[in-house]
Protein backbone atom coordinates (compact mmCIF):
# COMPACT_ATOMS: atom_id res chain seq x y z
CA UNK A 1 0.00 0.00 0.00
CA UNK A 2 1.49 3.33 -1.44
CA UNK A 3 1.32 6.31 1.57
CA UNK A 4 -0.13 8.30 -0.71
CA UNK A 5 -3.19 5.35 -0.66
CA UNK A 6 -2.64 4.85 2.55
CA UNK A 7 -3.36 8.65 3.48
CA UNK A 8 -6.58 8.69 1.63
CA UNK A 9 -7.77 5.93 3.46
CA UNK A 10 -7.20 7.73 6.76
CA UNK A 11 -8.90 10.77 5.28
CA UNK A 12 -11.65 8.69 4.32
CA UNK A 13 -12.19 7.58 8.01
CA UNK A 14 -11.96 11.38 8.98
CA UNK A 15 -14.26 12.82 6.92
CA UNK A 16 -12.89 12.60 3.22
CA UNK A 17 -15.69 12.22 1.14
CA UNK A 18 -15.55 10.91 -2.61
CA UNK A 19 -15.17 13.22 -5.68
CA UNK A 20 -18.90 14.28 -6.65
CA UNK A 21 -20.09 11.77 -9.35
CA UNK A 22 -21.17 14.53 -11.89
CA UNK A 23 -18.11 16.85 -12.12
CA UNK A 24 -17.24 18.59 -15.10
CA UNK A 25 -13.61 17.71 -16.48
CA UNK A 26 -12.16 21.21 -15.39
CA UNK A 27 -13.54 21.20 -11.89
CA UNK A 28 -12.64 17.31 -11.11
CA UNK A 29 -9.27 17.94 -12.09
CA UNK A 30 -9.06 20.95 -9.57
CA UNK A 31 -10.40 18.45 -7.21
CA UNK A 32 -8.09 16.13 -8.00
CA UNK A 33 -5.34 18.32 -7.47
CA UNK A 34 -6.82 19.69 -4.05
CA UNK A 35 -6.93 16.31 -3.01
CA UNK A 36 -3.54 15.47 -3.27
CA UNK A 37 -2.45 18.48 -1.48
CA UNK A 38 -4.79 17.82 1.32
CA UNK A 39 -3.83 13.89 1.59
CA UNK A 40 0.15 15.53 1.52
CA UNK A 41 -1.25 16.46 5.54
CA UNK A 42 -2.13 13.35 6.60
CA UNK A 43 -4.71 14.33 8.99
CA UNK A 44 -8.67 14.51 9.18
CA UNK A 45 -10.58 16.98 7.63
CA UNK A 46 -12.46 17.93 10.71
CA UNK A 47 -8.72 18.86 12.26
CA UNK A 48 -7.81 20.96 9.35
CA UNK A 49 -11.36 22.63 9.20
CA UNK A 50 -10.18 24.00 12.79
CA UNK A 51 -6.83 24.75 11.83
CA UNK A 52 -8.12 26.76 9.25
CA UNK A 53 -11.54 28.48 10.72
CA UNK A 54 -13.96 26.99 8.43
CA UNK A 55 -16.94 24.64 9.00
CA UNK A 56 -15.49 21.18 8.49
CA UNK A 57 -18.70 20.28 5.64
CA UNK A 58 -17.23 22.95 3.45
CA UNK A 59 -14.05 22.01 3.78
CA UNK A 60 -15.64 18.62 2.14
CA UNK A 61 -17.18 20.11 -0.31
CA UNK A 62 -14.38 21.98 -1.12
CA UNK A 63 -12.41 18.42 -1.78
CA UNK A 64 -15.45 17.01 -2.93
CA UNK A 65 -15.32 19.35 -5.77
CA UNK A 66 -18.68 20.32 -5.54
CA UNK A 67 -17.83 23.60 -4.23
CA UNK A 68 -14.88 25.62 -5.62
CA UNK A 69 -13.20 27.17 -2.68
CA UNK A 70 -11.84 31.16 -2.26
CA UNK A 71 -8.15 31.09 -3.58
CA UNK A 72 -6.42 32.23 -0.42
CA UNK A 73 -7.68 28.74 1.09
CA UNK A 74 -5.55 26.93 -2.03
CA UNK A 75 -2.94 29.51 -0.81
CA UNK A 76 -2.86 28.66 2.61
CA UNK A 77 -3.05 25.01 1.86
CA UNK A 78 0.36 25.23 -0.09
CA UNK A 79 1.99 27.00 2.57
CA UNK A 80 0.29 24.52 5.26
CA UNK A 81 2.09 21.84 2.85
CA UNK A 82 5.55 23.63 2.43
CA UNK A 83 5.67 24.12 6.19
CA UNK A 84 4.07 20.88 7.58
CA UNK A 85 5.38 18.21 5.29
CA UNK A 86 8.24 20.43 3.86
CA UNK A 87 7.07 19.98 0.21
CA UNK A 88 7.35 23.83 -1.30
CA UNK A 89 5.59 24.50 -4.78
CA UNK A 90 7.91 26.63 -7.08
CA UNK A 91 6.14 29.30 -9.38
CA UNK A 92 5.68 27.28 -12.38
CA UNK A 93 3.61 24.92 -10.51
CA UNK A 94 1.62 27.43 -8.53
CA UNK A 95 0.99 28.66 -12.01
CA UNK A 96 -0.24 25.34 -12.90
CA UNK A 97 -2.74 25.25 -9.98
CA UNK A 98 -3.83 28.62 -10.61
CA UNK A 99 -4.75 27.58 -13.99
CA UNK A 100 -6.60 24.94 -12.65
CA UNK A 101 -8.54 26.81 -9.99
CA UNK A 102 -9.40 29.66 -12.96
CA UNK A 103 -10.80 26.78 -15.21
CA UNK A 104 -12.77 25.20 -12.49
CA UNK A 105 -14.59 28.76 -11.55
CA UNK A 106 -14.96 29.46 -15.08
CA UNK A 107 -16.95 26.38 -15.65
CA UNK A 108 -18.60 26.12 -12.27
CA UNK A 109 -22.50 26.55 -11.76
CA UNK A 110 -22.17 28.50 -8.28
CA UNK A 111 -20.56 31.07 -9.85
CA UNK A 112 -22.29 31.57 -13.17
CA UNK A 113 -25.47 31.93 -10.57
CA UNK A 114 -23.86 34.82 -8.92
CA UNK A 115 -23.20 36.59 -12.44
CA UNK A 116 -26.86 36.18 -13.17
CA UNK A 117 -27.92 37.70 -10.03
CA UNK A 118 -25.78 40.30 -10.25
CA UNK A 119 -26.86 40.91 -14.01
CA UNK A 120 -30.54 40.39 -13.01
CA UNK A 121 -30.03 43.07 -10.44
CA UNK A 122 -28.14 45.39 -12.80
CA UNK A 123 -30.99 45.17 -15.22
CA UNK A 124 -33.45 46.49 -12.64
CA UNK A 125 -31.51 49.22 -11.99
CA UNK A 126 -30.88 49.86 -15.69
CA UNK A 127 -34.68 50.07 -16.34
CA UNK A 128 -35.25 52.44 -13.04
CA UNK A 129 -32.42 54.76 -14.66
CA UNK A 130 -34.29 55.00 -17.70
CA UNK A 131 -37.56 55.02 -16.32
CA UNK A 132 -36.43 58.07 -14.07
CA UNK A 133 -34.45 59.97 -16.48
CA UNK A 134 -37.67 59.89 -19.16
CA UNK A 135 -39.72 61.05 -16.10
CA UNK A 136 -37.64 63.36 -14.96
CA UNK A 137 -37.49 65.08 -18.79
CA UNK A 138 -41.33 65.04 -19.19
CA UNK A 139 -41.39 66.95 -15.49
CA UNK A 140 -38.89 69.15 -16.79
CA UNK A 141 -40.49 70.26 -19.28
CA UNK A 142 -44.08 70.62 -17.63
CA UNK A 143 -42.98 72.70 -14.77
CA UNK A 144 -41.30 75.18 -17.52
CA UNK A 145 -44.56 75.42 -19.54
CA UNK A 146 -46.43 75.58 -16.00
CA UNK A 147 -43.80 78.36 -14.93
CA UNK A 148 -44.13 80.12 -18.67
CA UNK A 149 -48.33 80.01 -18.12
CA UNK A 150 -47.96 81.72 -14.12
CA UNK A 151 -45.36 84.45 -15.44
CA UNK A 152 -48.35 85.45 -18.36
CA UNK A 153 -50.83 85.58 -15.20
CA UNK A 154 -48.65 87.52 -13.38
CA UNK A 155 -48.04 90.20 -16.02
CA UNK A 156 -51.98 90.27 -17.14
CA UNK A 157 -52.42 90.91 -13.35
CA UNK A 158 -49.73 93.73 -12.91
CA UNK A 159 -51.55 95.55 -15.32
CA UNK A 160 -54.84 94.96 -13.97
CA UNK A 161 -53.54 96.25 -10.75
CA UNK A 162 -51.84 98.96 -12.37
CA UNK A 163 -54.40 100.09 -14.44
CA UNK A 164 -52.49 99.62 -17.46
CA UNK A 165 -54.33 96.92 -18.77
CA UNK A 166 -57.39 99.71 -20.17
CA UNK A 167 -54.39 101.85 -21.64
CA UNK A 168 -53.32 98.95 -24.21
CA UNK A 169 -56.12 97.23 -24.53
CA UNK A 170 -59.26 97.66 -26.74
CA UNK A 171 -61.04 95.34 -24.76
CA UNK A 172 -60.11 95.53 -21.25
CA UNK A 173 -60.62 92.42 -19.07
CA UNK A 174 -63.33 93.70 -16.28
CA UNK A 175 -62.19 93.93 -12.97
CA UNK A 176 -63.89 91.19 -12.05
CA UNK A 177 -61.70 88.93 -13.71
CA UNK A 178 -58.68 89.39 -11.36
CA UNK A 179 -59.99 87.15 -9.12
CA UNK A 180 -60.36 84.49 -12.00
CA UNK A 181 -57.27 85.40 -12.89
CA UNK A 182 -55.42 84.89 -9.44
CA UNK A 183 -57.20 82.14 -8.19
CA UNK A 184 -56.09 80.24 -11.88
CA UNK A 185 -52.34 81.59 -10.78
CA UNK A 186 -52.73 80.67 -7.83
CA UNK A 187 -53.60 76.91 -8.61
CA UNK A 188 -51.15 76.51 -11.44
CA UNK A 189 -48.35 77.59 -8.60
CA UNK A 190 -49.62 74.83 -6.12
CA UNK A 191 -49.31 72.75 -8.90
CA UNK A 192 -45.98 73.69 -9.71
CA UNK A 193 -44.71 73.55 -6.75
CA UNK A 194 -46.07 69.61 -6.42
CA UNK A 195 -43.88 68.92 -9.77
CA UNK A 196 -40.71 70.67 -8.87
CA UNK A 197 -41.23 68.49 -5.47
CA UNK A 198 -41.56 65.48 -7.51
CA UNK A 199 -38.63 66.65 -9.74
CA UNK A 200 -36.46 66.97 -7.81
CA UNK A 201 -37.17 63.40 -6.13
CA UNK A 202 -36.99 62.10 -9.64
CA UNK A 203 -33.63 63.18 -9.94
CA UNK A 204 -32.53 61.93 -6.73
CA UNK A 205 -33.87 58.67 -7.77
CA UNK A 206 -32.16 58.64 -11.84
CA UNK A 207 -29.00 59.30 -9.44
CA UNK A 208 -29.34 56.51 -7.22
CA UNK A 209 -30.42 54.56 -10.28
CA UNK A 210 -27.52 55.03 -12.04
CA UNK A 211 -24.35 54.67 -9.05
CA UNK A 212 -26.52 51.25 -8.32
CA UNK A 213 -25.57 50.60 -12.14
CA UNK A 214 -21.86 52.21 -11.64
CA UNK A 215 -22.20 50.22 -8.47
CA UNK A 216 -23.52 46.49 -10.22
CA UNK A 217 -21.17 46.68 -12.89
CA UNK A 218 -18.08 47.21 -10.51
CA UNK A 219 -19.05 43.89 -8.34
CA UNK A 220 -19.44 42.02 -11.88
CA UNK A 221 -15.97 42.68 -12.98
CA UNK A 222 -15.15 41.24 -9.07
CA UNK A 223 -17.22 37.87 -9.67
CA UNK A 224 -15.96 37.86 -13.27
CA UNK A 225 -11.85 38.44 -12.39
CA UNK A 226 -12.49 35.81 -9.71
CA UNK A 227 -14.56 33.63 -12.82
CA UNK A 228 -11.26 34.35 -14.46
CA UNK A 229 -13.63 35.49 -17.27
CA UNK A 230 -12.06 38.97 -17.98
CA UNK A 231 -8.37 38.26 -15.68
CA UNK A 232 -5.89 39.91 -17.12
CA UNK A 233 -3.02 37.25 -18.91
CA UNK A 234 -0.04 39.01 -16.87
CA UNK A 235 -2.40 38.46 -13.66
CA UNK A 236 -2.60 35.27 -14.02
CA UNK A 237 0.61 34.09 -11.87
CA UNK A 238 -0.64 36.35 -9.14
CA UNK A 239 -1.21 34.72 -5.86
CA UNK A 240 -3.39 37.48 -4.79
CA UNK A 241 -7.42 37.40 -5.41
CA UNK A 242 -9.11 40.84 -6.97
CA UNK A 243 -11.38 40.81 -3.89
CA UNK A 244 -8.21 40.62 -0.97
CA UNK A 245 -6.10 42.92 -3.06
CA UNK A 246 -7.25 46.07 -1.38
CA UNK A 247 -7.03 44.92 2.13
CA UNK A 248 -3.73 43.20 1.16
CA UNK A 249 -2.13 46.10 -0.22
CA UNK A 250 -3.33 48.36 3.08
CA UNK A 251 -2.28 46.17 5.65
CA UNK A 252 -5.45 46.30 7.53
CA UNK A 253 -8.89 44.54 8.58
CA UNK A 254 -11.41 46.33 7.61
CA UNK A 255 -14.55 46.07 10.04
CA UNK A 256 -17.66 44.63 9.01
CA UNK A 257 -21.02 44.49 10.69
CA UNK A 258 -23.52 41.41 10.63
CA UNK A 259 -27.09 41.59 11.88
CA UNK A 260 -29.68 38.63 11.30
CA UNK A 261 -31.38 37.20 14.08
CA UNK A 262 -30.95 34.03 13.42
CA UNK A 263 -27.36 32.88 14.33
CA UNK A 264 -27.03 30.03 11.31
CA UNK A 265 -26.90 32.77 9.22
CA UNK A 266 -24.39 34.65 10.88
CA UNK A 267 -22.34 31.54 11.16
CA UNK A 268 -22.85 31.48 7.10
CA UNK A 269 -21.78 35.09 6.74
CA UNK A 270 -18.94 34.67 8.68
CA UNK A 271 -17.64 31.79 6.86
CA UNK A 272 -17.92 33.43 3.37
CA UNK A 273 -16.72 36.65 4.60
CA UNK A 274 -13.56 35.23 7.28
CA UNK A 275 -11.40 34.55 4.14
CA UNK A 276 -10.40 38.16 3.36
CA UNK A 277 -9.39 38.73 7.07
CA UNK A 278 -11.93 41.47 7.88
CA UNK A 279 -12.71 41.89 11.65
CA UNK A 280 -16.65 40.76 11.34
CA UNK A 281 -18.58 41.79 14.46
CA UNK A 282 -21.97 39.97 14.39
CA UNK A 283 -24.97 40.79 16.79
CA UNK A 284 -28.90 39.54 16.78
CA UNK A 285 -31.24 42.36 16.97
CA UNK A 286 -31.47 45.82 15.68
CA UNK A 287 -31.21 47.33 19.29
CA UNK A 288 -27.89 45.06 19.56
CA UNK A 289 -26.80 46.85 16.44
CA UNK A 290 -27.28 50.24 17.36
CA UNK A 291 -24.95 49.88 20.52
CA UNK A 292 -22.02 47.75 19.04
CA UNK A 293 -22.14 51.22 16.33
CA UNK A 294 -21.89 53.25 19.64
CA UNK A 295 -18.97 51.07 21.03
CA UNK A 296 -17.07 50.93 17.98
CA UNK A 297 -16.04 53.10 15.54
CA UNK A 298 -15.09 52.96 11.45
CA UNK A 299 -16.92 50.46 9.95
CA UNK A 300 -16.83 49.69 6.29
CA UNK A 301 -20.08 47.98 5.37
CA UNK A 302 -23.24 47.10 7.40
CA UNK A 303 -24.83 43.50 6.59
CA UNK A 304 -28.65 44.25 7.98
CA UNK A 305 -31.03 41.76 8.09
CA UNK A 306 -34.67 43.11 6.77
CA UNK A 307 -37.09 40.32 8.72
CA UNK A 308 -35.98 40.81 12.67
CA UNK A 309 -38.38 40.52 15.58
CA UNK A 310 -39.09 43.38 17.58
CA UNK A 311 -37.13 45.84 15.58
CA UNK A 312 -36.83 45.27 11.50
CA UNK A 313 -34.15 46.37 9.27
CA UNK A 314 -35.90 49.40 8.15
CA UNK A 315 -36.03 50.83 11.34
CA UNK A 316 -33.05 49.92 12.37
CA UNK A 317 -31.20 51.56 9.19
CA UNK A 318 -33.49 54.57 9.84
CA UNK A 319 -31.59 54.93 13.33
CA UNK A 320 -28.50 54.38 11.72
CA UNK A 321 -29.28 57.05 9.33
CA UNK A 322 -30.20 59.60 11.78
CA UNK A 323 -27.07 59.69 13.65
CA UNK A 324 -24.52 61.53 12.43
CA UNK A 325 -21.66 59.36 13.51
CA UNK A 326 -22.87 56.66 11.43
CA UNK A 327 -25.13 58.00 8.53
CA UNK A 328 -22.36 57.46 5.99
CA UNK A 329 -21.82 53.72 6.98
CA UNK A 330 -23.26 51.95 3.62
CA UNK A 331 -25.89 48.97 4.63
CA UNK A 332 -26.61 45.95 2.29
CA UNK A 333 -29.96 44.42 3.35
CA UNK A 334 -30.32 40.79 3.35
CA UNK A 335 -33.72 39.83 2.45
CA UNK A 336 -35.59 36.50 1.97
CA UNK A 337 -38.52 38.62 0.37
CA UNK A 338 -37.35 38.41 -3.10
CA UNK A 339 -36.53 40.72 -5.85
CA UNK A 340 -39.96 42.80 -5.75
CA UNK A 341 -39.27 46.09 -6.75
CA UNK A 342 -41.34 47.41 -4.39
CA UNK A 343 -39.36 45.67 -1.26
CA UNK A 344 -35.94 46.63 -2.89
CA UNK A 345 -37.13 50.40 -3.34
CA UNK A 346 -38.55 50.40 0.55
CA UNK A 347 -34.71 49.44 1.39
CA UNK A 348 -33.23 52.21 -0.56
CA UNK A 349 -35.42 54.72 0.65
CA UNK A 350 -34.44 53.48 4.44
CA UNK A 351 -31.25 53.91 3.42
CA UNK A 352 -29.87 51.00 2.30
CA UNK A 353 -27.41 51.12 -0.68
CA UNK A 354 -27.57 47.78 -1.95
CA UNK A 355 -29.21 44.26 -0.78
CA UNK A 356 -28.83 40.36 -1.66
CA UNK A 357 -31.43 37.67 -1.42
CA UNK A 358 -31.31 34.89 0.81
CA UNK A 359 -30.71 31.97 0.42
CA UNK A 360 -27.20 34.11 -0.83
CA UNK A 361 -24.96 33.77 -3.27
CA UNK A 362 -21.56 33.66 -1.37
CA UNK A 363 -19.58 34.45 -4.93
CA UNK A 364 -22.35 37.72 -5.47
CA UNK A 365 -22.16 38.37 -1.32
CA UNK A 366 -18.13 38.65 -1.04
CA UNK A 367 -18.27 40.28 -4.14
CA UNK A 368 -20.84 43.66 -3.02
CA UNK A 369 -19.06 43.54 0.07
CA UNK A 370 -15.58 44.08 -1.37
CA UNK A 371 -16.67 46.91 -3.82
CA UNK A 372 -17.80 49.02 -0.42
CA UNK A 373 -14.70 47.83 1.78
CA UNK A 374 -12.52 49.32 -1.64
CA UNK A 375 -14.54 52.48 -0.98
CA UNK A 376 -13.94 52.40 2.42
CA UNK A 377 -9.76 52.16 1.82
CA UNK A 378 -9.98 54.59 -0.98
CA UNK A 379 -11.43 57.22 1.71
CA UNK A 380 -8.47 56.45 4.34
CA UNK A 381 -5.50 55.33 2.78
CA UNK A 382 -2.87 58.38 1.85
CA UNK A 383 -2.36 58.54 -1.51
CA UNK A 384 0.72 57.16 -1.95
CA UNK A 385 -0.94 53.94 -1.12
CA UNK A 386 -3.55 54.04 -3.08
Amino acid sequence: MTARKGRAERAGMGGLQPLDAGLNSECRAFAEELRGLFLELDVTVRRYATRCFINPGTLSRYLAGSRIPHWKFVADLLGHVAVDCGIHVDLTEQKRIKELHLAALRTNASISQAVQQLEGQLKAADEEARKTTAKEEQLDHAVGDARHLIADLDDRLKKLETGLESQFFLHPEPAADHAAILEERNTLAAGLARMAAELEETRRRAVLAEARCELLERQLVLVEQQQGTVLPAPELVSLVDPLDAPALVAGIHPKILLVDDQGANLLALEAVLGVHGYDMVSVSSGPDALRALLEADDFAVILLDVQMPVMDGYETAAHIKRRARTRDIPIIFLTAIGNDPEYSMRGYAAGAVDFIVKPFDPWALRAKVAVFVEFYLQRRLPTAQR
